[in-house]
């Protein structure tokens, strides 16, 4: 079974930048929908970015221009790289994998903006 365990998140100060990797574990054969989501306190569980077939992206309004999602193959890692960080964005981040048929969710790491 594939597990994913996030890491990066921490405390920064508006306008800083971090970079959340997804360490995944056991046989990664293909990375068919890769996906970042992220939840604040009181708040629904949302999608912020997407990685389709390995070639096509799409990010939630809230993100554009300012998140990058990616990944390394052969490292089993997937990231997100996040810059001009605001204080909306403080929540609990999930990387998702959906892999042969089945969805896999990370136990999130926390990322706190504040000023």
């Amino acid at each position: 079974q594939v597990q994913l365990v996030e890491s990066g998140g921490g405390l920064v100060q508006p306008g800083g930048s971090l970079r959340l990797s997804c360490a995944a574990s056991g046989s990664i054969f293909s990375w068919d929908v890769l996906g970042w989501y992220r939840q604040a306190p009181g708040k629904q569980r949302e999608f912020i970015a997407g990685l389709i077939s390995d070639i096509t992206t799409k990010y939630a309004d809230s993100v554009k221009g300012r998140f990058t999602i990616s990944r390394d193959a052969a490292e089993k890692k997937a990231y997100l790289k996040m810059n001009n960080l605001r204080p909306e964005d403080t929540a609990v981040y999930y990387c998702r994998l959906a892999h042969r048929g089945s969805v896999y969710w990370g136990r999130g790491t926390q990322v706190t903006v504040y000023s």
